[in-house]
């Protein structure tokens, strides 16, 4: 009897989530929508994406808890990387990093009410079915990091269904980048995501507490893409095979 009637308030409690995100854009509306129209403003825009951010986390029920932000130097640009489980990660993300930086993220985010519309015009998005789409995005990601403004890809290339706590192999493109442009990688661990809110709200989830794990820049110095990759994944695993226990 309690599975029967907790099973559909947790369903309720997942279909909350996007009515949070709606609230919270609804609440910072005027500044996002002011400092997306030119991008020389998305510092400020930036700031109002974190406020956001952490609007829709507690509106969720959820409490963030940050470890290692006295890795990163808010002087510099990174090339941050962190697994992907749940649409809660850019959430923590933003969160997670007070340093300038913008996402690239695949185009299907384009079509949420409201939120894809912003993303859409501060952030790089990419159609993975697409050459030329991929070469812009490579394109537009330099000339980012270029100007001061990091970059934020998940590397596994989608939000993985299966039980694996991460998925390997990494795609290519950001360690590329940041051996090209000569970039520290920023590795973020989400211990709690997948746990607490998994990406199908059919899955359940709990509120609660959402870690978030800064790892020391990994710097590209003497480093192939491929090595670079391999560095990233093995920290990142077993960072998450630690906190899991």
């Amino acid at each position: 009897m309690f599975i029967k009637v907790f099973y559909p308030l947790q369903v309720l409690w997942r279909l909350w989530f996007f009515v949070a995100v709606f609230i919270a854009i609804v609440l910072v509306f005027p500044f996002i929508t002011l400092f997306s129209i030119r991008k020389s403003w998305y510092k400020y825009f930036f700031r109002f994406a974190r406020i956001w951010a952490y609007l829709v986390v507690l509106l969720s029920g959820f409490y963030p808890s940050v470890k290692g932000r006295k890795h990163i130097n808010r002087k510099k640009s990174y090339i941050i990387i962190a697994n992907h489980t749940s649409m809660i990660d850019i959430m923590l993300t933003y969160i997670s990093v007070p340093s300038l930086f913008l996402f690239i993220g695949k185009k299907e985010l384009e079509s949420w009410p409201i939120f894809g519309y912003f993303y859409k015009r501060t952030n790089i998005l990419v159609d993975r079915k697409s050459l030329s789409s991929r070469r812009d995005v490579y394109y537009e990601a330099r000339k980012s990091l270029q100007n001061g403004v990091g970059v934020c890809i998940y590397p596994e290339g989608g939000v993985p269904d299966d039980p694996t706590i991460l998925l390997w192999p990494f795609k290519i493109g950001a360690f590329k980048l940041a051996v090209e442009e000569k970039i520290e990688l920023l590795p973020i661990t989400f211990p709690d995501t997948k746990r607490k809110h998994p990406y199908s709200f059919l899955d359940g989830g709990s509120p609660g507490r959402l870690r978030a794990r800064i790892h020391p820049p990994i710097s590209t110095e003497n480093y192939s893409d491929k090595e670079l990759r391999d560095q990233a994944f093995a920290l990142m695993s077993s960072a998450l095979e630690r906190d899991l226990r």
